[in-house]
């Protein structure tokens, strides 16, 4: 019994899988659709648009739209502004170049009037509403040209209308 052969045991191999790797990619795999489904949602602001009337925005003691600055664009680097509601008065559209003595000028002397205009009124926080209406002959530089001025100017209320009403287009070709 003492040259018995012993038994042979084979020896038992420790099976461990590391999973860092695993958890590694798991976590970016997390992150990559959390960031995709956050850039993939719809983008909007908030436009406060005047009312279709008078542009008075509701209350506030303005009549004939005072708040309202509208900016047609057309061809050749051509601006018009005017006050208010061309249909009340078409004699304060003016021509105006772009730049700093020009158009920018223009959006300041008007926010400034508008301001003290709701401050009497007792409504200090309401200010210009400003609406761009580019022509089909405008060129895309002026209208970025004029959301500039309107930044640089802090104007907070404007839109970009592409309707034209039958005043505005005889304004655009007498002028």
């Amino acid at each position: 019994m003492e040259n018995l052969p012993k038994k042979v045991r084979s020896k038992k191999l420790n099976t461990r899988v590391d999973l860092t790797a695993m958890v590694s990619i798991s976590f970016l795999l997390i992150i990559f659709f959390m960031v995709t489904i956050e850039l993939a949602k719809p983008k909007g602001f908030d436009l406060a648009l005047p009312d279709k009337e008078l542009g008075c925005g509701g209350e506030g003691g303005c009549s004939r739209g005072n708040r309202l600055y509208t900016i047609l664009l057309d061809e050749n680097d051509k601006i018009i502004t005017y006050s208010g509601i061309l249909e009340f008065d078409m004699y304060t559209a003016k021509k105006i170049e772009f730049g700093k003595n020009g158009i920018r000028k223009e959006v300041y002397r008007k926010k400034k009037e508008v301001s003290d205009y709701m401050i009497s009124v007792g409504k200090p926080k309401s200010g210009v509403i400003v609406i761009i209406k580019p022509s089909r002959k405008s060129n895309f530089k002026n209208l970025v040209d004029i959301l500039d001025e309107m930044k640089i100017a802090k104007i907070d209320t404007y839109a970009i209308v592409d309707e034209y009403t039958l005043e505005e287009s005889k304004l655009l070709a007498s002028k």
